[in-house]
């Protein structure tokens, strides 16, 4: 787009960041990172910021496979000039946030409440569904205390096909179960319709 060249500035400053990890764990080869930013960068508070932006790129990572081909798949949308395509990224960016918080909740330790992905009326739905997944063994079994965003993670992951063993699950299957459970509520309101 030759227009968009002309918007550019003509220069841009960069800061070089170069951090490095003084204690590794034993056998572990220490992090080394050279950064480029466009941040000013005068103090070690400023770098370490700059550091603290780079340690997030897993997680906005993980937030594009969510959002992209592994997840929501927004890439295949067929975009129509003048369509909602902006709506429709920012739910699906709304809705791939909620199952990376799931993941990062999936341990308990923040102890994020049910409330910060889920609404209030889906606690009751939540529990019953709960009790259909759990099984005989205390691995089988959600661990953490009703009410809680754990909770509702142990929930979403064994509804997508976590068996409670193994690695603990990531973002595909706890999207998986997040959806399934939100069509599970959409039955359990109905029926509460009649």
């Amino acid at each position: 787009m030759p227009g968009e060249a002309a918007k550019l500035p003509p220069e841009i400053t960069l800061t070089f960041v170069e951090a490095r990890e003084i204690d590794p764990p034993a056998g572990v080869t220490p992090a080394h990172w050279r950064l480029l930013t466009t941040h000013a960068v005068t103090t070690l508070t400023d770098a370490k910021q700059i550091t603290g932006f780079y340690r997030a790129r897993w997680m906005i990572e993980q937030l594009f496979r969510t959002m992209k081909s592994k997840g929501f798949d927004i890439e295949a949308v067929r975009v129509a000039d003048g369509g909602p395509f902006e709506n429709l990224t920012a739910a699906t960016l709304i809705a791939a946030i909620q199952v990376l918080q799931l993941v990062r909740e999936r341990d308990g330790a923040a102890g994020r409440p049910l409330e910060d992905v889920f609404d209030p009326e889906d606690q009751s739905a939540m529990e019953a569904i709960c009790a259909s997944l759990e099984g005989r063994t205390e691995k089988q079994k959600n661990p953490h205390p009703k009410g809680s965003l754990a909770y509702g993670a142990w929930v979403c992951a064994r509804l997508g096909d976590w068996t409670g063993y193994y690695v603990q699950p990531g973002p595909v299957v706890m999207l998986q179960g997040f959806l399934r459970m939100k069509a599970i509520h959409q039955g359990w309101t109905m029926r509460g319709a009649r």
